[in-house]
């Protein structure tokens, strides 16, 4: 009802001030041509009719919306048209009459009823009154379906890209768990004990990893505690080959990031730089806030990149990831190391998120492997 209102009084408002230019012109007219038309009457004339097609125009609107001429049938959209002109023509001249309104003029010897001199008067005035209505409306409906068709494309390119983040992050689960199994299977037969700790903590990352399935980003303090308790695994399976150094600025602990990205990073660090070399490797996973950036970075002094270097699962989703989540915001790399190794760097805009608390972590903080 409050918008009924609102709307009646634009349109009362836009036809207020019509007849008041129209009294205007008429007005700077009679005074050029030094005719003898008084104030009173030209003002009453137009406002007479302008008020009346004021309540007029929500019928307008009606039968345009329900009968628009940019569709088909044009033909029947046209008949209705032509009939409601008349017939609000009609109704015009029955209202102005009623109301007194006065005629523009009327012959001395003019013996026919005034309402039928009103009609013909008024018909060619009510064609410019009628019609860009009729367009007014179009436009509306036109520009309505375009916000609804733009609304909709919106919704189903933001489903889309929740569903391909969706596809992206399942596949990781199964890459990370095929990893971790394997090593767990080359661990269980020298180091029993050792396997089933490992067990125990895969059991804690798949259970934080799986709790947030629909979640997208998270803290990067709660994505490092998933590391460490990846690092902790790894750390077993390579024994006295591994070691692990962490530099992450206190200001983006609590930063957003894509869940299991840094834990992928890490994770291509290890098996691609760590497990083919035959000596003691060191990781080392860092980050730092650069203005409006967070920037990521997993370095390790393994073997290097292969030549050709192909990504494989894990780096083509980070990529994808990171590309569905931010778009031309965001950079992933992977370069070669100097000296040896690789550096994987991700750098994303810097967005705050709120800090977990302590006990929500996933495991304690493994002092070993923060060497550093």
């Amino acid at each position: 009802m409050k918008r009924f209102v609102q709307l009646f009084a634009i349109v009362f408002g836009v036809w207020t001030l019509i007849a008041l230019c129209n009294s205007a012109a008429i007005l700077l007219l009679n005074g050029t041509l030094g005719g003898t038309r008084e104030l009173s009457t030209v003002l009453r004339g137009q406002f007479t009719d302008g008020w009346i097609w004021a309540a007029l125009t929500p019928i307008v609107f009606l039968v345009s919306r329900r009968f628009p001429l940019n569709r088909k049938p044009i033909a029947l959209a046209a008949g209705v048209h032509t009939g409601s002109f008349l017939a609000l023509c009609a109704l015009h001249c029955v209202l102005a009459q009623a109301a007194h309104g006065p005629l523009q003029y009327v012959p001395p010897h003019y013996q026919g009823p005034l309402l039928w001199l009103r009609f013909l008067e008024n018909f060619y005035t009510d064609i410019w009154m009628y019609w860009p209505l009729v367009c007014i409306q179009a436009l509306i409906d036109s520009h309505t379906r375009a916000r609804e068709r733009d609304r909709l494309a919106a919704r189903l390119e933001t489903e889309l890209a929740h569903a391909r983040l969706d596809l992206l992050r399942a596949q990781i689960h199964p890459h990370f768990l095929f990893n971790t199994l394997h090593s767990i299977s080359a661990l269980i037969r020298a180091d029993r004990p050792a396997a089933e700790d490992m067990v125990a903590d895969l059991a804690e990352v798949l259970r934080a990893s799986f709790a947030g399935a629909a979640v997208q980003e998270t803290t990067l303090n709660r994505e490092l505690e998933l590391v460490r308790c990846y690092m902790r695994i790894q750390s077993r399976r390579f024994s006295d080959r591994l070691s692990v150094t962490y530099r992450m600025a206190g200001d983006t602990l609590d930063a957003s990031v894509p869940v299991l990205v840094l834990q992928s990073l890490v994770e291509n660090a290890v098996i691609h730089g760590v497990s083919p070399a035959a000596r003691r490797c060191t990781v080392e996973i860092s980050s730092l806030r650069y203005g409006k950036e967070l920037v990521l970075r997993v370095a390790d002094d393994g073997v290097g990149l292969a030549r050709p270097h192909i990504p494989g699962v894990g780096l083509s989703n980070i990529a994808r990831r990171l590309s569905e989540l931010y778009g031309d915001r965001q950079l992933f790399e992977l370069t070669e190391r100097g000296g040896g190794g690789a550096v994987a760097t991700v750098c994303i805009p810097y967005r705050r998120l709120e800090r977990e608390r302590a006990e929500d972590a996933v495991c304690d903080e493994n002092p070993i492997l923060d060497s550093g």
